[in-house]
């Protein structure tokens, strides 16, 4: 299980590449950064006492402010004690509660020479340190199991998510076309994750051009049926708070509808790489298989493969608004009425137009990676 096969000269040049554009795509500046204070800073925080004097409780409902005595944990200020405050404004989704011996990141008020502080703002429970011990654990476990193939992968999914973070958001946020924009950065993604998990190869070419093709296909729909549903992108949650944060000039609806395609476009990787890969093994096997019938092996891969994906973006989004709908049947709502209202209806549009991806990019990838693993050279 821990034996490293040797890497191919390809894989090692991508592998560094993609490091080094890593790098850079981090250093880059994404034009947001001056937005914060310069006069605070964050800190881990021990919670020594709480005065719940000022909370007032209706039913199950707390407001007020929490004041708390916290000890700070790092930085220049480490082991001083002082007073903080955590604001609880009613509602149980952004509200927290802190305890004595809990750990909080809180910012400091400095002042104007960050030498004293000034105030200190309770955000949140620390996590940071569970967050990373979670990451170091499936680095650990991914590159045990999949040797190079999960130090790539790994990789590949550090790139994604510094791409959506740097390049993606902070490009939505400037005003760029949403669906061009998301469908580069897609396109970027996809090859990246590709060709560095299957390497610069046929069975590399075969998945990102299938996986291309329903990626396409699911933006076609999405424009299409998002039209005709009539459905606003603010239904999405703090959509609408972007707008009242200045930035009104963002078309939420094409927001909305990219987000159908980036959503889906992993599973409709996962799906274009297992056809293509198994068609690089029968084509390994036999390379005499005819155009015609390693297409057939193609298929037949991808309707195994697709009868239980398409169910997995259904589960994936109903576990999201279970809440919702466990509120609607314990009102009665009639089935009528939530199926037409526009939240649920854009959940249904975000899951069947994802599906309809991963369903065409099967035959998609079997067609594309029949031709690619049967065409012959010239010299042949």
């Amino acid at each position: 299980m821990f034996k490293f096969s040797i890497p191919q000269k390809s894989d090692l040049i991508l592998i560094v590449l993609l490091i080094v554009l890593s790098s850079i795509i981090v250093l880059l500046p994404n034009g947001f950064e001056t937005q914060a204070d310069k006069n605070t800073t964050r800190v881990r925080a021990l919670v020594l006492e709480t005065d719940n004097s000022l909370i007032v409780e209706t039913g199950i409902i707390k407001t007020g402010t929490q004041s708390l005595k916290i000890k700070i944990l790092n930085g220049k200020f480490k082991g001083e004690e002082l007073t903080a405050f955590n604001q609880l404004v009613g509602r149980m989704e952004f509200d927290k509660f802190f305890l004595p011996k809990d750990k909080t990141l809180t910012v400091l008020n400095l002042n104007e020479d960050n030498s004293q502080i000034i105030s200190a703002t309770v955000v949140d429970h620390y996590r940071i340190r569970l967050e990373a011990f979670l990451l170091a654990l499936f680095v650990i476990i991914l590159v045990a199991f999949a040797g190079w193939t999960g130090v790539k992968a790994m990789l590949s999914f550090m790139f994604a998510g510094i791409a959506i973070w740097k390049l993606l958001l902070p490009g939505l946020l400037k005003g760029f076309a949403p669906i061009p924009l998301s469908l580069a950065i897609v396109a970027l993604l996809t090859s990246v994750i590709i060709f560095l998990v299957a390497g610069t190869n046929k069975k590399g070419l075969s998945a990102f051009l299938g996986a291309m093709s329903g990626v396409a296909v699911t933006c076609i729909m999405a424009i299409l049926f998002g039209t005709l549903f009539n459905i606003h992108g603010a239904i999405k949650p703090f959509s609408e708070t972007l707008l009242y944060s200045g930035y009104n000039y963002l078309n939420l609806t094409e927001i909305f509808l990219a987000g159908i395609f980036i959503s889906s476009s992993g599973a409709v990787m996962d799906i274009a790489m297992d056809i293509s890969a198994s068609q690089a093994e029968v084509y390994q096997a036999n390379k005499e298989i005819s155009r015609k019938e390693l297409r057939r092996s193609g298929f037949e891969v991808g309707k195994a493969v697709v009868g239980t994906m398409t169910t997995t973006l259904l589960l994936a989004y109903s576990g999201g608004f279970s809440a919702l709908l466990m509120v609607f049947i314990a009102q009665g709502t009639p089935m009528i009425n939530i199926l037409n209202l526009n939240y649920v209806s854009g959940e249904i549009l975000h899951t069947l137009v994802g599906s309809f991806g991963l369903v065409l990019v099967a035959p998609f990838t079997a067609i594309i990676g029949s031709w690619i693993f049967t065409r012959r050279t010239k010299n042949h």
